[in-house]
């Protein structure tokens, strides 16, 4: 586990500046979200303390998955999904209940969620299979992909968590086009996909439909499935075009807006900081993302390649549908923003995910293979 200091030079210093950005406006807009008014004033939580210390532990994880090359992580990606996919079966075993969903193993200091290790298992996994060749998949390799990647799919759908499944099967998506489909297979899948959409319904849960029906007419229950949408389009409605200012805004000091510290943070922020802070964030967002696309297509082989595009479409994925259904634009599934929601697990696994893409990064001009 040598480490060549001449591999700095290559680093990709963009993605560190813009996520070590974002990790603090995450980290200030918790300690706002963790701010809620009291009859002695503003009072404050510690969702911010243990985010910085989550934080902290993320970074030794993205130094180990730097410092390991990622030549070595391809033959680590078949007993890494064997474990995810071990760690996932004991769930209903030995899970941990938390807001009604057993999801988390307890290990005593911490609980952990073995659904975000499978969003890294499933990207290298998948990388691994798509670097096989660089022809255009046909049916054979295709289906042999999702069918490996279906497996922890089924296990984290049934906890219930649809949202963690969708963004894991919309980034083997996402690698699965990079890489690039025959003519046959993409023309089948796009007229697959709208007829999949009624038997999806089918099989959705009654909650689930109901926050797809709520999506459609938040209004029609505004005190019940409706509330978090439209507490959340006041929130940022109401910060208009420069905000309320740092700990200004009413809708989360005051408890109006719900889970303020997790799949709605960016809503605390929009109240705050308004349109021109949105926009910065989303500009900021967009700057991350570029930086891990250069690392995708700079790579010198495959493997690294798609592995730096499953980490782009992993963080694009969930951005975008944060903040879609923060809006109102797309339903409430449960997805956290990177960098800016609270999460221990989804913290590490983020830092993780961003040391692979350096690790990629720095070594590109060390060799160039297949």
């Amino acid at each position: 586990m040598s480490f060549d200091r001449r591999l700095l030079t290559h680093m990709n210093w963009g993605l560190i500046l813009f996520t070590a950005i974002l990790f603090g406006v995450g980290v200030l807009n918790l300690y706002s979200a963790s701010a809620f008014m009291s009859e002695d004033g503003i009072a404050l939580g510690t969702f911010y303390q243990k985010q910085l210390v989550w934080g902290l532990v993320g970074m030794g994880g993205m130094l180990l998955a730097m410092v390991i090359d990622y030549r070595h992580w391809r033959s680590l990606a078949w007993p890494m999904f064997i474990l995810t996919v071990i760690l996932l079966a004991m769930v209903p075993i030995a899970g941990k209940t938390i807001y009604g969903a057993k999801r988390w193993i307890s290990l005593g200091f911490f609980n952990l969620q073995p659904s975000e290790i499978a969003k890294i298992a499933a990207i290298l996994i998948a990388a691994k299979l798509l670097a096989r060749n660089a022809k255009p998949l046909e049916w054979k390799e295709f289906l042999q992909v999702l069918a490996v990647c279906a497996v922890p799919a089924v296990f984290i759908l049934k906890q219930p968590d649809l949202g963690t499944t969708l963004n894991m099967l919309l980034n083997v998506a996402g690698i699965i086009l990079f890489r690039g489909l025959s003519k046959g297979v993409f023309r089948t899948c796009l007229v697959a996909f709208p007829v999949c959409l009624p038997v999806a319904w089918m099989f959705m849960k009654d909650y689930q439909r109901q926050r797809v029906l709520t999506f459609l007419n938040p209004g029609d229950d505004p005190l019940g499935a409706g509330y978090h949408i439209i507490q959340s389009q006041i929130a940022i409605g109401s910060g208009q075009l420069w905000g309320k200012g740092f700990l200004g805004g009413t809708q989360s000091q005051l408890r109006f807006l719900p889970e303020k510290h997790t799949d709605f943070a960016i809503a605390v922020f929009g109240e705050e900081w308004g349109f021109v802070g949105c926009v910065i964030l989303l500009v900021l967002f967009c700057c991350f993302l570029f930086a891990i696309f250069n690392t995708a297509r700079d790579a010198k082989d495959r493997f690294g390649s798609f592995l730096a595009a499953g980490v782009f479409f992993y963080f694009f994925w969930q951005f975008l549908i944060n903040m879609g259904m923060v809006m109102g634009l797309m339903p409430v599934v449960g997805i956290p923003l990177p960098f800016i929601s609270y999460g221990g697990s989804a913290t590490l696994v983020n830092f993780c995910l961003i040391g692979l893409v350096l690790n990629v990064s720095m070594r590109r001009f060390v060799f160039k293979t297949n």
